[in-house]
């Protein structure tokens, strides 16, 4: 070997490097453009059966598709309507506090739990009757927050506006041209595996399409039975938290905790200044067995349903995949694991058939 072939192969070696990071650093650049074709393809995953359904009643694919993107712009609509009465409630009530009238109720509150419980009140006493306490807590008010806030305010809202209309832009095309994305992909992709990288997606496409409407179909399960159970109760705004607390099942294990503690924490304020043990207490127990329900309903039906008919993947091998992804990418690695790992399933049978583990972890596919 010459010192000729060393430098060349030294040469390419650093530009296959140099190229891994420039692409990397374009793709980095990019980031909000991914997204946006990423949660598009979702969309037109979910609108693609919708689409089918309009089309078999004998309409023009291009009617299908715009009575489909009105249908979803009109839910996502109505979600964000469902917010407003809440927000403008409590942006009512904010206007309105009475700072000394909030400290005796929070005075009222813990002595109410205190007594309940058995334990001494006299740390909190002493908290609120030190007289450097409000001084303490004004000093530490900083009023220049407020443009801030509002600044970054518009500016989230004006993100969200483009990347609002960017994601129903692009989700219309993928649903008027379902062969768009599969043809941008197939650019890319060697002759020889043009036809096993089509059939590959045809059957991603047809599984997580399964896999998104059966977790609207979970979602919405569980908002009727938080819904019946605080309205029962007597919660006000209560399908406003009943849905808040079922969007949070979207992100595995960690969701319905998040959402459980969220759907308790505001069925005791929302009572706040009523007697605990006749009052909250009881009404919060009712609301636990409630959402203990509704989880042994997701966890034994809902669940084992989408994931037999939708991913075709055992349970345990789903919670395995989903505690590995959030301990790579946190949050967002839960929530992506399951359609990710169901794509590469896809692929690795499509490509790799004739191996063994390959075999055996997608031999019901």
């Amino acid at each position: 070997m010459t010192s000729k072939t060393i430098s060349q192969g030294i040469l390419r070696a650093v530009g296959v490097l140099v190229g891994i990071v420039l692409l990397l650093y374009f793709l980095y650049t990019i980031q909000s453009v991914l997204a946006y074709l990423a949660i598009a393809a979702v969309v037109a995953l979910i609108g693609s059966p919708l689409v089918r359904f309009f089309r078999r009643l004998k309409l023009p694919n291009i009617l299908a598709v715009i009575i489909t993107m009105l249908l979803m712009v009109g839910i996502l609509a109505g979600i964000i309507a469902l917010f407003i009465p809440l927000l403008s409630e409590q942006g009512k009530n904010l206007s309105l506090l009475d700072i000394d009238e909030l400290q005796v109720s929070l005075n009222t509150l813990y002595h109410q739990i205190t007594n309940h419980l058995g334990l001494s009140s006299h740390i909190v006493e002493d908290v609120f009757e030190d007289p450097g306490f409000e001084r303490n807590i004004l000093q530490g008010l900083d009023i220049g927050f407020i443009p801030n806030f509002l600044n970054s305010f518009l500016n989230v809202l004006s993100s969200a506006s483009i990347g609002l209309f960017s994601v129903l832009f692009i989700s219309f095309f993928f649903l008027k041209d379902s062969k768009l994305f599969e043809h941008g992909l197939l650019i890319f992709v060697p002759v020889d595996k043009k036809k096993g990288t089509t059939n590959s997606i045809g059957k991603i496409n047809g599984l997580l399409s399964r896999y998104f409407v059966g977790l609207l179909l979970q979602i919405f399960i569980l908002f009727v039975i938080y819904t019946i159970v605080l309205l029962i109760v007597g919660i006000e705004n209560a399908v406003v938290i009943a849905f808040l607390c079922a969007l949070f099942n979207i992100i595995p294990y960690i969701g319905p905790i998040i959402g459980g503690v969220i759907m308790l924490t505001l069925t005791m304020t929302s009572n706040l200044g009523s007697n605990f043990s006749e009052v909250i207490l009881p009404k919060t127990g009712y609301v636990f067995l409630g959402l203990l329900f509704g989880q042994l309903v997701d966890n034994f039906f809902s669940q084992p349903f989408i994931f037999s008919n939708s991913v075709k993947s055992h349970p345990l091998e789903i919670f395995l995949v989903i505690i590995i992804a959030g301990l790579l990418f946190g949050v967002v690695g839960m929530i992506v694991a399951v359609p990710g790992y169901t794509a590469i399933k896809v692929i690795l049978k499509e490509f790799l058939s004739d191996n063994p583990i390959v075999k055996s972890l997608t031999h019901n596919l």
